[in-house]
């Protein structure tokens, strides 16, 4: 009897393993890492509109630097973006990091910079963020980007409706939809008033930014 009861615990624990395994397949996780390295990867590097503006008037050219920043922190960049006539005055300076909230999405969240004006053109020295830390920054609430993998090297995703507070040009809320490539990243970002109206940003579509070689 003694064996017996033995027995039948050695299976349930097997049961549960097997069940266990089942939820947790090695084979998606490893999928689900690679999806994020790959985003990740795609975000890096220098992208310009000159092809956009070329042909539409309604578009600036500019320039759009994302640098991977304190390697084996997490997946931080730092992000700035200027007229490409003068790329030393960027109307934005962020700090973006990418993470996978669950098995579908991944969230780009935005953090602002302490003394923003120091770090203009640090793009090309990335090193020189080795005098902060991820706790120096400030999240900007409700303003990341929910990131969904479409096909291969291709993913999709945009913020909440009216998550991200902004009080630019009389703005309430600001909306970002974003589209990333491997040659490009498009980017559309409007601000809009209390009623829902749009006070700034791009009204036919977004930014269509072409990848640097």
């Amino acid at each position: 009897m003694a064996h017996m009861k033995k027995y039948i615990l050695i299976l349930a624990a097997l049961a549960i393993f097997g069940c266990k395994n089942n939820r947790e397949n090695p084979t998606e996780i490893a999928k689900e890492d690679v999806q994020l390295k790959v985003l990740f990867d795609l975000m890096q590097g220098s992208f310009n509109s000159q092809k956009q503006a070329a042909v539409d008037s309604s578009y600036y050219d500019i320039s759009l630097h994302m640098y991977p920043i304190w390697e084996g922190e997490g997946n931080y960049l730092y992000v700035e973006q200027a007229l490409s006539s003068v790329q030393d005055k960027p109307y934005r300076q962020r700090v973006y990091k990418v993470t996978r909230l669950n098995d579908s999405t991944i969230s780009s969240a935005v953090y602002t910079l302490p003394n923003d004006s120091i770090w203009v053109g640090k793009w090309k020295t990335p090193e020189a963020f080795n005098a902060i830390s991820p706790s120096d920054l400030s999240l900007r609430e409700g303003c990341a980007v929910l990131l969904e993998w479409v096909g291969d090297k291709h993913y999709k995703g945009a913020t909440s409706k009216d998550g991200c507070k902004s009080s630019l040009r009389g703005a309430s809320y600001a909306t970002s939809i974003v589209e990333i490539t491997a040659s490009t990243i498009a980017s559309w970002d409007q601000g809009f008033d209390s009623n829902g109206d749009q006070v700034w940003g791009a009204e036919k579509g977004g930014y269509i930014f072409d990848r640097i070689e």
